[in-house]
C-alpha cells in the first residue's frame, strides 16, 4: 500500500487532534486488457468516420457518451445499421448466429472480443459439438454470458445462485450427460469456488474450465484485501458495470465503502463528515483510504478521484504533488524494460500481450522472430509467456510497443560465445545475402558468414568471377538449415561471425574416421550419386566416396550408367572390396535375388527354341535377348544355311528371330545361339516329308 499523509479538510478538528491519512490506489485498478482494447478500436474508427458498436463498447456513460459524440454509435440490433457503416463486436462478444448475419447481410464488423471471451466460446463450440452439454456460472442477464449460450450447439444452463444449483441438480436426465462447466470472466471468484464445488460433488460426468479471467480475479483479490486494511473505499465505475459491482460488494463487506461513477459525483461531503467522526473516535490516529476502480473505469477517471480525496484530506501546510505520487502506485515501464509478456492474442501482423500494466502491449510481427517469412502464428500461441524488451511507449494512448527478438539476440549472443570457446558446432538457417557473404540466424542472432567461409565452390585459379556471378552462386543457400562453427565474436558489437566450411570439414573427418574404422565386404549402404562417367557412377557414402562400375550396377546391358540413375539418386549399394591406404571402395549395385541368370538356367537348357531380340551386331556375328539380363550370341557361322560376310544384311537391331540354345557355359554366363540349326531341322524334315509322299505315290501305283 502506497502511503499519503495529509491534514484535516473543511470541519475537520484542529490539527494537533488529527492522525494521518493515508491513500492507496489498487494497482490493478482501471481498463483491463480487453476493455482497452475495445476502447482502442473505436478511437481509431472515430477516427476514420464513425461507425457502430454492437451494444455499448464498455459500461462507462462517460466513455460511450465522449464515443457516440465523435460518430460512434451504440446501437442494440443489426437493423439500426443502414448506412453500411463498420460495426464493432465489444469485448463481450456475441453468439455465432450474431456472425452469421453479419455475413448475410454484408455488414463490415471489427471483432474487439476479450480473447479470454473469445477462449470460452471455442471451448463450449469445441466440446459441444462433440455432444457435451454446457453449465455456464454467471449472471443470465450479462451480454457475455449471453453471447456464451450462443456457441453452444447442445443444451446449456446458467447458474447465478445455489437456487439454480439446485434446480439444476434436481434435473436428472441433463445431469446424467456429459457436461462441462465455465464461468463468465467477471465472476466474483468465492462464489465461482463455492459453486463449483457443489456442481462437481452432483455431477459426475463433468469437465471443468476455469475461465474467470486472471486480471479481474487479481482486481478483486487486490480490492478485498485493500479493503481489509482500509477505513473506507472508494469504487469507481459505470453502474451498469458487473465487475464494479462485485468490487463495491465485496469491500462493503469489509470497510465503510462509496461507489462513484464519476470524480464530481462523489459525495464529498458525507467523506469529510466520516473522516470527522473516525478522528473523534480514533483520537489522532491515522486513517486509512483505498481507491479502485472496474474494468470499464478511464486512468483519467480514477487519478481525478484521487486528485478529490487528496483535496479532501491535505493539510494546506504541506506541498505534495499528489498526481506524483499517485503514479508511483501503478507499474512503470520505460524503454529497454526487460519483462515478462502473457501472449493475449496473435493475428498475422502483430502479437497482442499483457505485460501487467495499464498498456495494451504489441509486438510487431518483425520483432518477434529474427527469421523472415514466419508468422507470429508460426513463433507463440495465446497463453505463452515470454520474455520482451520494451522499445517504444505511448503513454497518452496507453501503447507499448516490445521486441521479443532482441531479447533472443541477447541470449543468443550468450550461447554463441560458449560455443566459440567450446569450438561447439551450432545451427541455423540462411537468412540473407550481403555483400561478401550471407547472413544465419542462429540461436535468434545474425551471424556473418565470409563467402570463403560458406563452401560454396569459387572460380578456380585463373578464372574470374564477377560480384553479381558470386552472389548469384550464394543466392543458392538462402532459407537453408546449414550447421556452422563460430570464428569470431566481438561482443560490444554484437557482431558474431561463423564458417559453414569448418564445421563441414570437421564434419567429413568425423564421417571419414567413422567409416574407415567399421567398413567391411559385403557391408550396404545408402549412398547418394555424386558423379558418373561411361565406365561407373561414384557413391558418397558418408563422408568417402565408392565406385560403382557399370557392370555392377544393373543385370541388364547399358551403354551409359545415365541410362539408369542420376546424379542425386538415393542408391543401395554394398562393399565388394576396399583399400584403406589408398582410399578406395569398389561397390555393387546389383540384387543377387534378381540374377537373371538364376532365372535362366532354371526355365532353359540345351536344345530349347527361343524367340530372341537383337540388341547389337558384329562383325564376328550378332547378341540376341533371351531374357532381360541374358543375351546370346550368333555367331556369324550360325546365321543362315548360305555364306554371311555382313551381319547387317541378314540381322537388325530390334529384330526377334527364333534360334536354338546350342551352348550355356554356366562359369562364364554365356549362351550361344544358332539360328542355322534351325534352319537345317526344318530344311530335314521338310525333306522327309516329300520322301514320304513320293514314296506313298509309288506305292499307290
Amino acid at each position: 500500500m502506497s502511503a499519503y499523509s495529509g491534514g484535516s479538510g473543511k470541519g475537520m478538528e484542529s490539527a494537533e487532534n488529527i492522525g494521518s491519512v493515508h491513500i492507496a490506489v489498487a494497482s490493478t485498478a482501471g481498463f483491463c486488457f480487453g476493455v482497452k482494447r475495445a476502447v482502442r478500436y473505436a478511437e481509431r474508427l472515430a477516427e476514420e468516420g464513425g461507425g457502430y458498436t454492437l451494444g455499448q463498447i464498455i459500461h462507462n456513460p462517460f466513455v460511450a457518451s465522449d464515443l457516440e459524440k465523435r460518430g460512434v454509435k451504440a446501437v442494440e440490433s443489426l437493423d439500426e445499421i443502414a448506412d453500411g457503416k463498420k460495426v464493432i463486436i465489444r469485448s463481450h462478444g456475441v453468439g455465432q448466429a450474431v456472425y452469421g448475419e453479419l455475413k448475410r447481410r454484408g455488414i463490415e464488423y471489427i471483432d474487439a472480443t476479450c480473447p479470454f471471451v473469445a477462449n470460452i466460446h471455442r471451448i463450449v463450440r469445441e466440446k459441444s459439438e462433440n455432444g457435451a452439454r454446457v453449465i455456464i456460472v454467471g449472471d443470465p442477464s450479462h451480454p457475455e454470458v449471453k453471447g456464451i449460450k450462443g456457441h453452444c450447439l447442445t443444451e446449456s444452463r446458467v447458474v447465478d445462485s445455489i437456487r439454480d444449483i439446485e434446480l439444476l441438480i434436481s434435473d436428472k436426465l441433463f445431469v446424467q450427460n456429459a457436461l462441462i462447466l465455465v464461468v463468465q470472466t467477471t465472476y466474483q471468484l468465492a462464489k465461482w469456488i463455492e459453486y463449483k464445488k457443489i456442481i462437481k460433488k452432483h455431477c459426475t460426468n463433468l469437465q471443468i474450465f476455469d475461465t474467470i479471467c486472471k486480471a479481474t480475479a487479481e482486481r478483486q483479490n487486490e480490492a478485498e484485501e485493500l479493503a481489509k486494511k482500509c477505513d473506507i473505499m472508494i469504487v469507481a465505475g459505470g453502474a451498469r458495470s458487473s465487475n464494479t459491482a462485485k468490487l463495491t460488494k465485496l469491500c462493503a463487506a469489509r470497510c465503510k465503502t462509496f461507489f462513484t461513477e464519476s470524480a464530481e459525483a462523489l459525495p464529498t461531503d458525507e467523506i469529510r463528515n466520516l473522516l470527522t467522526e473516525l478522528n473523534l473516535e480514533r483520537h489522532g490516529a491515522d486513517i486509512y483510504i483505498g481507491i479502485t476502480a472496474g474494468a470499464s473505469t478511464p486512468n483519467g477517471t480514477i487519478k481525478e478521484v484521487h486528485r478529490i480525496m487528496s483535496e479532501i484530506t491535505k493539510n494546506e501546510e504541506m506541498d505534495i504533488d499528489f498526481m506524483a505520487e499517485v503514479d508511483k502506485t501503478f507499474k512503470r515501464v520505460y524503454i529497454g524494460n526487460r519483462v515478462k509478456a502473457l501472449v493475449v492474442s496473435v493475428n498475422n501482423t502483430e502479437a497482442v500481450v499483457d505485460i501487467g500494466t495499464k498498456h495494451s502491449g504489441y509486438i510487431p510481427a518483425d520483432e518477434l522472430t529474427a527469421t523472415p517469412g514466419m508468422l507470429p502464428k508460426d513463433v507463440v500461441k495465446p497463453g505463452d509467456e515470454i520474455d520482451c524488451v520494451v522499445t517504444s511507449i505511448n503513454d497518452a494512448e496507453g501503447v507499448v510497443y516490445l521486441s521479443k527478438k532482441k531479447v533472443d539476440a541477447a541470449a543468443g549472443l550468450e550461447k554463441l560465445t560458449a560455443a566459440f570457446n567450446e569450438n561447439a558446432t551450432v545451427s541455423g538457417v540462411v537468412t540473407g545475402v550481403i555483400k561478401g557473404g550471407v547472413i544465419v540466424t542462429c540461436e535468434g542472432t545474425r551471424v556473418f558468414v565470409p563467402a570463403s567461409h560458406t563452401g560454396v565452390p569459387r572460380a578456380r585459379k585463373g578464372e574470374t568471377e564477377t560480384p553479381e556471378e558470386l552472389v548469384k552462386k550464394l543466392e543458392t543457400l538462402l532459407k537453408k538449415e546449414v550447421k556452422l562453427k563460430i570464428i569470431e565474436v566481438a561482443e560490444g558489437r554484437g557482431r558474431v561471425v561463423g564458417s559453414i566450411k569448418n564445421a563441414s570439414k570437421e564434419e567429413s573427418e568425423a564421417l571419414k574416421t567413422k567409416f574407415w574404422s567399421e567398413i567391411e565386404v559385403g557391408k550396404k549402404y545408402i549412398g547418394e550419386v555424386k558423379s558418373m562417367e561411361s565406365y561407373g557412377v561414384f557413391v558418397d557414402l558418408g563422408g568417402v566416396d565408392g565406385m560403382v562400375h557399370s557392370s555392377e550396377l544393373t543385370w541388364n546391358r547399358i551403354k551409359h550408367p545415365r541410362e539408369i540413375v542420376s546424379i542425386g539418386d538415393k542408391l543401395e549399394v554394398y562393399v565388394k572390396s576396399y583399400d584403406p591406404e589408398k582410399k578406395r571402395v569398389s561397390l555393387g549395385a546389383k540384387n543377387p535375388d534378381d540374377n537373371p541368370w538364376t532365372k535362366f538356367l532354371s526355365e532353359f537348357a540345351v536344345g530349347d527354341i527361343v524367340k530372341a531380340q537383337i540388341v547389337s551386331t558384329t562383325p564376328f556375328g550378332a547378341f540376341a535377348q533371351i531374357i532381360p539380363g541374358v543375351d546370346g550370341l550368333i555367331h556369324i557361322s550360325q546365321i543362315s544355311l548360305d555364306r554371311v560376310t555382313n551381319v547387317s544384311q541378314y540381322l537388325t537391331i530390334g529384330q526377334v528371330v527364333e534360334a536354338k540354345i546350342t551352348e550355356i557355359d554356366e562359369e562364364k554366363n554365356r549362351v550361344s545361339l544358332s539360328i542355322k540349326e534351325l534352319l537345317e531341322e526344318t530344311e530335314e524334315a521338310e525333306g522327309e516329308a516329300d520322301y514320304d509322299e513320293e514314296t506313298d505315290g509309288e506305292e499307290n501305283e
